[in-house]
């Protein structure tokens, strides 16, 4: 269902079902000093837009549903640009021994891999690095760029994406992190590396808007 643009009035009528539902017709036509009749345009409107419910001899009732499907329709549509996060970088020729202490001491799960440019130049995860210890003696030998996955392979996110794009992309190529770029070079096969969005970034974010949306 699609957002309308309430009025001033509706707005009215909707804080008083909230606060005062099941609420008749009369009693709200009562709090807002004007006539019933005057009134039925706008609880038609509220009614048949899903923000209220009625029921006959009971009175009008506030759609908490409805209300919190907005909220989230309005959530998802938030850019990535204003929830990315600080990306954790490393050179290319990294060993995968100092890529494994920076993981654990950034405490995140994924590294990104930059040239001198700042261009992405690949995406280590945590099961690399894992993969690249078992039985691997030469860690400390073994630089990253050996692991790491490189495009076109790295699913990337732009910043003027939607928060649902970046879970869509998470969901359907099983990631936990998204590297946030733009184009750079005017050809579109090198990425400037902006910063990360994550699964937990998102959760975080949807629980404050919530939060700060819930009255």
């Amino acid at each position: 269902m699609s957002l309308i643009k309430l009025s001033k009035r509706q707005d009215e009528i909707l804080q008083i079902v909230k606060q005062n539902g099941p609420i008749t017709g009369k009693e709200i036509a009562e709090k807002l000093s004007v006539t019933r009749a005057a009134l039925r345009p706008d609880l038609a409107i509220l009614t048949m837009s899903g923000n209220l419910d009625a029921r006959p001899r009971v009175g009008y009732f506030f759609n908490d549903k409805l209300a919190v499907k907005q909220k989230a329709k309005k959530f998802i549509q938030q850019k990535v640009s204003d929830f990315k996060a600080h990306p954790i970088v490393v050179e290319k020729s990294t060993s995968v021994y100092n890529a494994i202490v920076q993981l654990f001491l950034e405490d995140v799960g994924t590294l990104y891999a930059v040239d001198s440019e700042g261009g992405l130049a690949g995406v280590i995860s945590r099961k690399d690095l894992l993969r690249a210890a078992l039985g691997n003696k030469n860690l400390q030998e073994l630089p990253v760029s050996v692991i790491m996955t490189r495009m076109p392979n790295i699913i990337t996110i732009h910043p003027d994406e939607t928060l649902l794009e970046a879970a869509k992309k998470m969901i359907n190529y099983h990631v936990d992190s998204l590297p946030v770029v733009k184009e750079s070079g005017g050809q579109g096969s090198t990425y400037l590396l902006l910063g990360r969005i994550t699964k937990t970034t998102i959760t975080r974010a949807y629980v404050e808007f919530m939060d700060e949306n819930s009255n």
